[in-house]
């Protein structure tokens, strides 16, 4: 196992090699002697690699720039929903390499542990480590509740290992994603921010310190029952105008159903709104209002201006983006710093590369060196 300082460097340069060791004693706070010396175990393990001579702009030699050897093999995410398992292979920095979709044959978990099993197989290469995430409270490995899945008590770390002999990582969807934002998406470089996602439920998570807060109530949906319009619709719970009630897809479809009279599905709903049918604009608008309510609550309460926005559902912001950020002014105070929005492309690949993220992320702080 690696060292706070060993795991530091490793992440360091997966996340910003090659690197020159000027920038990582600075990034990491060590003298150029530390540095040799934490580098060392790396460079002889070939964990590490230097690469050719380089002028860093400072006095004396050229510096040689450390690497993630290219050696380091692949590794595979998989997301799943209620229905769907997407899956994506990558190198080494999350990077995508192969992607694909496939419904689930069940939802019990032999079915689930089988699809897995043959979603990896179909990938070549060496892979060398499996990330799962899904909705729900996750605890070393074990699935203690997902709700769109119906699952209590799964030790699914240790049924996946034993199915494809392959060290895994279970993680929720939405700590998975946002180390997926944190790592190469949306929020790289940014020290905290806040990650909302909407679709087909409502999802909250929070990067300060460079770090994704985990706790046991990531997985509770909290985000999902935050109130934000006194006379909107009532969620499941009963709690009325809360962020499930408004923004889940589900809803959004339910109402603009009901106002037309027919059912209407979710990207017909953004179709009809952006070409302006009355009914699908006023949904889409008091929808829109709702969200920006919910994304400058985030910023603050967490003191913190960047909010990326994610999931199946963002589609939303292209058709209520005015009301959004009308919502966002009114709701953010004039003399707090403008609120950095970032919208993340629709879709799951984000997820699932993710769900790889945190595969990478066990692959080094399991790794062993000599010293």
């Amino acid at each position: 196992m690696l060292t706070p300082s060993e795991n530091a460097l490793a992440e360091a340069v997966l996340l910003h090699g090659p690197i020159s060791r000027s920038a990582l004693t600075s990034r990491l706070g060590l003298s150029a002697a530390s540095l040799t010396r934490l580098a060392k175990p790396f460079l002889d393990t070939g964990l590490l690699v230097e690469l050719d001579d380089v002028s860093d702009g400072s006095v004396g030699r050229p510096s040689r720039p450390l690497d993630i050897s290219p050696d380091g093999g692949f590794f595979v995410g998989i997301k799943l929903t209620g229905h769907t398992l997407h899956a994506v292979m990558t190198d080494v920095r999350a990077g995508l390499v192969a992607a694909s979709t496939r419904p689930l044959t069940g939802t019990d978990v032999s079915s689930v542990v089988s699809d897995i099993r043959a979603a990896v197989d179909d990938f070549d290469g060496d892979i060398r480590g499996l990330g799962v995430s899904l909705g729900g409270s996750i605890e070393d490995g074990t699935v203690e509740f997902a709700p769109f899945l119906e699952w209590r008590d799964v030790p699914f770390a240790t049924m996946l290992t034993e199915a494809t002999g392959l060290p895994v990582t279970i993680e929720n969807d939405l700590v998975a994603l946002a180390e997926a934002e944190r790592w190469f998406g949306a929020g790289r470089g940014l020290p905290g921010f806040s990650v909302i996602t909407i679709g087909e439920g409502i999802g909250y998570a929070v990067v300060a310190h460079n770090e994704v807060v985990r706790t046991r109530e990531v997985g509770a949906g909290l985000g999902g029952h935050i109130p934000l319009a006194a006379n909107g619709p009532l969620c499941d719970r009963g709690h009325r105008g809360c962020a499930q009630a408004m923004l889940t897809s589900g809803s959004l479809t339910t109402q603009i159903s009901g106002a037309l009279q027919r059912r209407v599905e979710y990207d017909e709903f953004l179709c009809l709104a952006a070409s302006g049918d009355p009914a699908a604009v006023a949904v889409a608008e008091t929808a829109g209002e709702a969200l920006g309510r919910f994304i400058a609550l985030a910023a603050n309460l967490t003191m913190q201006p960047a909010v990326v926005l994610a999931g199946d559902g963002i589609g939303l912001f292209a058709v209520a983006e005015p009301a959004i950020r009308r919502a966002i002014a009114v709701d953010r105070d004039p003399l707090a710093e403008p609120i950095e929005l970032v919208v993340d492309e629709p879709g799951f690949t984000a997820w699932a590369r993710g769900a790889a993220a945190v595969a990478i992320q066990s692959a080094v702080a399991a790794l062993s060196l000599a010293r």
